[in-house]
C-alpha cells in the first residue's frame, strides 16, 4: 500500500495548513511567468521552517536575485501608456540600477518602438537600426515595468514622444500574410418533393456552390462555381467568378486580376474580366472607415427562397411560414440589387427587390480613394458581346467636411462622366449629390445622350435611436442609359432594347428604436418607374419588434409590385402576383421547463390573395455548446390551404454544418437537406471545419484534441489538435482563445490566447504550445532519506526548453507534460552537492480521481 495512504494523508489533497505550502503553491503557479520583485529583496527562510524531518533548511536564493526570475525570453502583453500594443516573445536581460540592485529589463529594437508609435528620431541615444537592445533610459521620464504575475510589459513615455494614431490603428509591420494553403468551401443542398395525390408529380432539386482557393504569400486565387439540378432533371453549371488578388500595402489597395465587379460608390457596379486596382478601406483604422444588405420577407407557406444578383443564384434556402431574415450570404465581390424569389408550396411566387446601394460618398480630409478598372464586359448571358471598356474613379477628402469625387467610363459603345460633391452635415447626417452625363450607342439604334441626377443621405441619430442606412433618389432623363444596359444590347442574336428606361428610383432603409420598453421599428423601400412605360417596380417592408420579460413578438407588413415574369430575375414563367400584400404577426415565449433554451412560438399570416395561416411550434437549441438548433411547427390555412407542418434541425460541428427538414401540406411533402463546410490543406495536413469566411485562422495545438475555441459554437480541435476559426477581420487584431474547461486530462497549456492580424484573404496560424503528457505528484527523497529541500526547482532533461517546477512541502512537486518514463534534475543551489537526478518509470502508476499520477522517487 502507498506509504502516504497508510498515514491517512493524500499527497495532492492534503490541507494547505502551513505558510510554506501556500507560498510553494504560489511559486509553482508563477513559475512560467514573472512578478515585479526588485533585486535585493530577500525572504526569511525561518518563516517557512516546518516540522519535516530531514528536509533541511529552506533555500530560496534563486528568488532573491534578478527580480525573482532568471533572465530569458518570456511571452508578454506589451502596453504603451495603458494601451495594448502587441503580444509577443520578449527577451529580458539583467540590468544594474544606480543603487547596485538588479532588475530584468526588456530587449527591444528601434523598429519595435517605431511600430508602437514612439518618435524615435527625437532620442538619438536610443541607438540605431542595428542596435539589438535600445537604451530606454534615453527617453526622459520613460519607464518600463515588467509585471511577472500578469505577464505584462508596461511601457510609459511622455505623450509628446508618441505619434498620434487613429483609434484602432494596427501597424502594417504586424500584418500577417499567413501560410501557404489550399482551401475549399462547399455548400450542398437539395429537396425531394412528393405528391400526396395521384394527380400530382414528384420532383427532386439540388443546388451546390463551391468556392475553392489557393493562398501563396500575399496572393489569393479564388473561384465561385454553382450547380443547379431542377425539377425537370436539367443540370446547369455557372462560374460566378475566378480571380487572383493581392494586397498592395504601400498603396492601401487591392489588385484584382480576373473576374470581378467594379466599385459601386460612383457608377453602377459592372461585372468585368480584366484588371482592377482599387483602394481597400479595411486597411484604414476602424475609426476612419461599410454596408451589407439584409433580406427580409414573409413566407405564406413552407417556401423556397432563391436570391439572385446580376443573374447568378448566390443563395438558396428553405423557410417556414412567417417572417424570415437572411443575413449570412457570402459576398460575390460586387454590388447590384438582390432579386429575391419566394416559391410558395402552392406553386405561386413572390418577387421582391433588396437594394444593394452605397452610402453617401465621403472621405476624411486628405484621403484619396480611387479605382482603375480595365477589361471586358462580363455578362451573365453568353450571347452578349465581351466588349472592352475602362473605368476610373477618384474620391478626395477636402477641408470643412467636404468631399469631391468623379469618374469616367469609356468603351466603343458608351462613354460617361460623373462629378459630385459630398458634405458631412455633423448632427444632421451625411449627404452627397452627383450628376452623370452619358453618351450611348445601342446596337441598331441611333446614338442618344442623357443625364442622371442622384442624391444620397445617411444619418445615425444616437439620441433618438434612428438609423438611416440608405436614403437615395435618382432621376434620369429620357436619353440616359447606364453602361450595363447598353452593353446588353450588343449580342449575337437580335438585340432587344432595355425593358424600360429608368426615370425615377427611390430607396431607403431605416430603423428606429422607440422609447424604453417600446421596441423598435424598421422600414425598407425601393421603387422605380420608367420612361414611355406604365411598368413599375416597388417593394416595401415594415416591421415592429419588441420583447417583454423574455417574450419577444413582432408585426410585419410586406408589399410587392414587381416586373413581369419573363424578366432576367429568373421566375421561369411561374405565376407571379403583380401586386401582393402580406401581414404577419409572430410571438415567442421562453419555456423554463428545460435546461436547454426552448421557446414556444405562434405566427399569423394573411395575404391579399385571400388565404390566412396560423402556425404554432417549438424551437430551441441543445448539446453542451448549443450548436444543435431545432424547430417543429404545425399550421392551418384557410380557403383550402388546409393543414401543414414542418420540422428542421441544424447542427454545427467540428467538421462542418448539417441541416435537415421535413415539411408537408395537403398537396405535397418535402424533404430538404444540406451540408456545408470548409476543407483546408496546409503543410501539416488537411483540416476540416465549418464554412470559412474570406479571412480565417488555423489553430495549431498539436496533441490537444477536442479543445473548444471560445466564442465559436461547435468549433473544436480535431484528433491532431488543429481547428479552423472560420471568420477573422482583416488588418485587425483578432483574439483566438482556447476554452481551458475542455482540455483533456493529459494536456497543459502555458498560454491559452493568441492574437493574429491577417491581411485580406489570409490563413493565419495561431500556434499553441500544448504540453501533452502525464500529470504527476511526485515525492522526491535524497539518498539519505531526507526530502528534497523546499523551493528547489525540478526540470525535465529531455525537453529542449526546460520548464522549472517548484518543490513544496515534504519534497512534493507537481509536474505536467511528463512521459511514462524519463529523467529529472532537481537543483536547490549552484554546487554539485546541491543537485540530484532522478529516473522514474510509471509501469504501475496509481492515479487519483483527478487523473494525477502519484508516486515516490529517490533523487541521487
Amino acid at each position: 500500500m502507498n506509504r502516504h495512504k497508510q498515514q491517512g494523508k493524500s499527497p495532492f489533497f492534503q490541507p494547505l495548513n502551513s505558510l510554506a505550502c501556500l507560498i510553494a503553491s504560489q511559486l509553482a503557479l508563477y513559475a512560467g511567468t514573472s512578478f515585479a520583485v526588485q533585486a535585493g529583496e530577500t525572504f526569511n527562510p525561518a518563516l517557512l521552517e516546518i516540522e519535516s524531518p530531514g528536509q533541511g533548511s529552506t533555500d530560496l536564493s534563486v528568488f532573491e536575485t534578478n527580480s525573482g526570475q532568471l533572465p530569458g525570453t518570456y511571452r508578454v502583453d506589451i502596453y504603451l501608456n495603458n494601451e495594448l500594443q502587441d503580444t509577443r516573445d520578449v527577451e529580458f536581460h539583467t540590468q544594474k540600477m544606480a543603487d547596485d540592485s538588479t532588475v530584468l529589463a526588456p530587449c527591444l529594437t528601434l523598429a519595435q518602438l517605431e511600430d508602437m508609435g514612439i518618435k524615435t528620431p527625437l532620442f538619438p541615444e536610443l541607438g540605431n537600426a542595428q542596435t539589438p537592445c535600445v537604451n530606454l533610459d534615453a527617453i526622459p521620464q520613460g519607464k518600463a515595468e515588467f509585471r511577472f504575475s500578469a505577464q505584462q510589459l508596461l511601457l510609459s513615455v511622455p505623450q509628446a514622444a508618441i505619434t498620434q494614431k487613429a483609434r484602432g490603428n494596427v501597424p502594417e509591420t504586424q500584418w500577417d500574410n499567413g501560410i501557404t494553403a489550399a482551401l475549399l468551401n462547399y455548400n450542398l443542398s437539395g429537396a425531394d418533393n412528393s405528391a400526396r395525390s395521384h394527380t400530382g408529380t414528384n420532383s427532386s432539386t439540388q443546388y451546390a456552390n463551391l468556392r475553392p482557393g489557393l493562398n501563396i504569400g500575399p496572393w489569393r486565387l479564388r473561384n465561385y462555381t454553382t450547380w443547379e439540378h431542377d425539377g425537370s432533371g436539367k443540370d446547369k453549371w455557372d462560374t460566378v467568378y475566378t480571380y487572383a488578388t493581392r494586397s498592395l500595402i504601400s498603396l492601401k489597395s487591392q489588385m484584382t486580376i480576373g473576374d470581378s465587379s467594379s466599385p459601386g460608390d460612383i457608377f453602377d457596379s459592372v461585372p468585368f474580366r480584366g484588371v482592377q486596382l482599387a483602394s481597400d478601406d479595411d486597411m484604414l483604422p476602424e475609426s476612419m472607415k461599410g454596408y451589407a444588405p439584409v433580406v427580409r420577407g414573409i413566407a405564406r407557406t413552407n417556401a423556397q427562397v432563391i436570391v439572385r444578383q446580376n443573374g447568378y443564384v448566390i443563395y438558396q434556402s428553405y423557410v417556414s411560414p412567417g417572417a424570415f431574415e437572411i443575413a449570412d450570404m457570402f459576398p460575390t465581390g460586387g454590388s447590384g440589387d438582390l432579386y429575391v424569389t419566394i416559391k410558395e408550396a402552392d406553386g405561386s411566387e413572390q418577387l421582391l427587390v433588396v437594394p444593394f446601394a452605397s452610402l453617401p460618398v465621403l472621405q476624411r480630409e486628405g484621403r484619396l480613394k480611387y479605382s482603375l478598372t480595365g477589361g471586358q464586359y462580363r455578362a451573365y448571358d453568353n450571347n452578349v458581346d465581351a466588349t472592352p471598356f475602362g473605368q476610373g474613379t477618384a474620391i478626395y477628402g477636402l477641408p470643412h467636411g467636404l468631399t469631391a469625387y468623379g469618374g469616367s467610363q469609356f468603351s466603343s459603345h458608351y462613354q460617361s462622366v460623373t462629378l459630385g460633391m459630398g458634405k458631412n452635415l455633423g448632427d444632421f447626417g451625411a449627404f452627397s449629390s452627383d450628376l452623370t452625363h452619358a453618351w450611348s450607342a445601342m446596337e441598331n439604334q441611333p446614338h442618344v445622350s442623357g443625364q442622371s441626377l442622384r442624391v444620397r443621405y445617411s444619418k445615425n441619430i444616437v439620441q433618438t435611436g434612428t438609423n438611416f442606412a440608405i436614403a437615395g433618389y435618382r432621376y434620369s432623363t429620357d436619353g440616359y442609359y447606364n453602361l450595363q444596359e447598353v452593353m446588353d444590347t450588343w449580342r449575337d442574336q437580335n438585340a432587344e432594347l432595355p425593358a424600360g428606361r429608368r426615370r425615377n428610383r427611390s430607396e431607403m432603409t431605416m430603423s428606429q428604436n422607440l422609447w424604453q420598453g417600446a421596441g423598435s421599428f424598421s422600414l425598407s423601400w425601393i421603387s422605380e418607374n420608367y420612361w414611355n412605360s406604365g411598368r413599375s417596380m416597388r417593394s416595401v417592408g415594415v416591421g415592429y419588434n419588441n420583447s417583454w420579460r423574455g417574450i419577444s413578438y413582432g408585426l410585419n407588413y410586406s408589399y410587392n409590385e414587381n416586373a413581369s415574369s419573363n424578366s432576367h430575375d429568373g421566375t421561369d414563367g411561374k405565376r407571379v402576383y403583380d401586386r401582393d400584400q402580406i401581414i404577419g404577426f409572430n410571438i415567442s415565449v421562453p419555456l423554463s421547463l428545460f435546461d436547454a433554451p426552448v421557446y414556444a412560438t405562434y405566427s399569423y399570416n394573411t395575404s391579399k390573395q385571400g388565404n390566412t395561416t396560423h402556425t404554432v411550434g417549438l424551437n430551441g437549441s441543445a448539446l453542451a455548446a448549443n450548436n444543435l438548433n431545432w424547430n417543429v411547427q404545425e399550421g392551418y390555412g384557410s380557403q383550402g390551404t388546409g393543414n401543414s407542418g414542418n420540422m428542421n434541425a441544424d447542427y454545427r460541428g467540428t467538421y462542418g454544418e448539417m441541416t435537415a427538414g421535413y415539411a408537408y401540406d395537403q398537396n405535397r411533402r418535402r424533404l430538404n437537406y444540406g451540408i456545408q463546410g470548409g476543407i483546408l490543406a496546409h503543410e501539416n495536413g488537411i483540416t476540416l471545419g465549418q464554412p470559412m469566411g474570406e479571412t480565417l485562422a488555423l489553430v495549431q495545438a498539436s496533441g490537444a484534441s477536442g479543445v473548444s475555441i471560445s466564442n465559436q459554437p461547435g468549433v473544436k480541435t480535431d484528433w491532431r489538435g488543429y481547428a479552423i476559426v472560420p471568420y477573422s477581420s482583416p488588418y485587425r487584431k483578432n483574439l483566438v482563445q482556447l476554452d481551458t474547461e475542455t482540455l483533456p486530462d493529459d494536456v497543459e497549456l502555458p498560454q491559452t490566447t493568441q492574437t493574429v492580424i491577417p491581411t485580406r484573404g489570409a490563413v493565419v496560424r495561431a500556434r499553441f504550445a500544448a504540453s501533452v503528457g502525464l500529470r504527476m505528484m511526485m515525492t522526491l527523497q535524497r539518498q539519505n532519506g531526507s526530502p528534497v529541500p523546499f523551493g528547489a526547482t525540478v526540470s525535465d532533461t529531455a525537453q529542449k526548453t526546460a520548464q522549472g517546477f517548484i518543490v513544496g512541502d515534504a519534497g512534493q512537486v507537481y509536474l505536467t507534460g511528463m512521459a511514462e518514463s524519463g529523467s529529472l534534475l532537481a537543483k536547490w543551489g549552484n554546487t554539485p552537492a546541491e543537485q540530484c537526478a532522478v529516473h522514474y518509470s510509471l509501469a504501475k502508476p496509481s492515479t487519483d480521481s483527478t487523473g494525477v499520477q502519484v508516486l515516490n522517487a529517490q533523487c541521487r
